[in-house]
């Protein structure tokens, strides 16, 4: 008599979400969030590591695949690859039996799309566990150091190569792993409306503002109130560095504002001095969000949020004391946080990003007042994204950003600051502050 089948609730929620990542685009840690609400604990858990471990190494898992299947990923229906990376990031990454990785697997591929897929799913899992990790590793010829750390770290290999270019050889594997650990929740209080003490937790390592803190932040009551939020330490230095950059009276802009999270710090710092936050965001449900994370502010100098271009401006040049210019970029700095971003990218995705960013920096040097301090900030660490996009800059002086950070020791590349995930614990923040010249 046949074995009836039966899948569990944590991979089948995994599985339904990894769909939605690679079919349809969507962010897999807020679908995660969306289908694991009614799991209990310990399935939403195992769910969480199963969808995030695998949309990690998504690129490394096609490999293997590809080598133990004999043919190309691309040849597999898409469903069936997608339940193929689940049992194979069980099977290489996870501490589940050989044998119960296999058999849950292929119980959920029948159940999810059909008994006929059964027999591969079972071969190509089988001839996956012949073999660890290292060992994959070990098999793949033809590679030379970078694409060795490439598979071994599951990264892409233009990454790598991008981040070789910036970092001592030896530090390379260790910036590698760091991209591949889940950060502690950050929380930050929005200055004047809360107290570092109130968000529990250890206080950030550098940020006054902040504290690390596991668990649900919306618990937290001054997050639940607006008072604080969820920021990542290195978001909150750089926009306590373009605060603490002296530069007169007079408004402050936040060029890109979206999601708000820098708004809502830099807001508290400019009432503080007795200015105003504008928080500029081109796309309406983006403007939303950052009013929601600016609604705890009143009074007279409350913040305002605007929905326009930043290449396109909604108001005179010349009109701010300070302006952010946190710009769109590939996102390198955060892999942490988007796991299955790193696959997203593509280096074709840098010309049309570096233009965007040349024209913002512009905008915002435009929009600051003579003697006004910009900043310019990506949450990567390319270096087309960064010191290559500021040294176009027109009609303004460097200032030596790491001077405004003076509790980040070895923050500093040349004039500009640089953090990163294996040094500072934070995400790869590039900060550059520019004064504007008077003529």
């Amino acid at each position: 008599m046949a074995r009836k089948r039966s899948t569990d609730p944590a991979r089948t929620a995994a599985f339904r979400v990894l769909r939605a990542v690679t079919a349809d685009g969507a962010y897999a840690n807020l679908e995660l969030a969306r289908r694991r609400s009614g799991l209990h604990p310990s399935d939403a858990a195992f769910a969480t590591e199963l969808t995030a471990g695998t949309c990690r190494g998504m690129g490394t898992y096609d490999e293997i695949i590809e080598a133990a299947s004999g043919r190309p990923v691309r040849s597999l229906q898409p469903a069936v690859l997608d339940a193929l990376r689940l049992g194979t990031h069980q099977l290489l990454a996870m501490r589940v039996p050989a044998h119960a990785a296999i058999a849950a697997t292929v119980d959920l591929a029948a159940l999810q799309i059909g008994e006929r897929v059964t027999g591969v799913v079972n071969a190509i899992l089988r001839r996956v566990a012949a073999h660890d990790l290292d060992e994959w590793a070990q098999l793949s010829t033809g590679r030379d150091e970078y694409g060795q750390l490439a598979l071994a770290y599951q990264h892409p290999r233009w990454v790598v190569e991008a981040f070789a270019d910036l970092l001592p050889a030896d530090e390379l594997p260790a910036l590698l792993a760091a991209d591949n650990q889940p950060p502690v929740p950050n929380l930050v209080v929005r200055p004047g409306l809360a107290e570092q003490a109130e968000l529990g937790g250890q206080p950030a390592r550098f940020s006054p503002y902040g504290a690390y803190a596991e668990g649900d932040p919306g618990a937290v009551p001054a997050v639940a109130q607006g008072r604080a939020g969820v920021q990542d330490e290195g978001s909150q230095l750089v926009a306590l560095a373009l605060a603490r950059a002296e530069a007169g009276d007079g408004p402050w802009l936040d060029l890109c504002a979206g999601p708000g999270g820098k708004s809502a710090l830099l807001a508290g710092l400019a009432i503080e001095q007795g200015s105003r936050l504008v928080a500029s965001e081109i796309a309406p449900h983006r403007a939303e969000l950052v009013a929601t994370n600016l609604r705890a502010y009143t009074g007279e100098l409350r913040p305002v949020t605007v929905v326009a271009d930043g290449t396109r401006p909604a108001w005179s040049d010349g009109a701010f004391a300070k302006v952010l210019a946190d710009v769109p970029c590939t996102g390198l700095g955060a892999l942490r946080r988007r796991p299955e971003s790193r696959w997203r990218r593509r280096p074709s995705d840098l010309p049309g990003l570096v233009e965007l960013q040349k024209a913002l920096l512009a905008s915002a040097i435009a929009g600051a007042k003579p003697g006004g301090v910009i900043a310019y900030v990506t949450c990567s660490p390319h270096r087309a994204e960064t010191t290559e996009v500021v040294a176009t800059a027109q009609g303004v002086d460097v200032l030596k950003a790491a001077d405004y950070l003076p509790e980040v020791p070895g923050a500093a590349v040349g004039d500009h600051v640089q953090l990163w995930p294996h040094r500072d614990g934070t995400d790869a923040m590039f900060l550059a502050l520019l004064r504007k010249r008077s003529r």
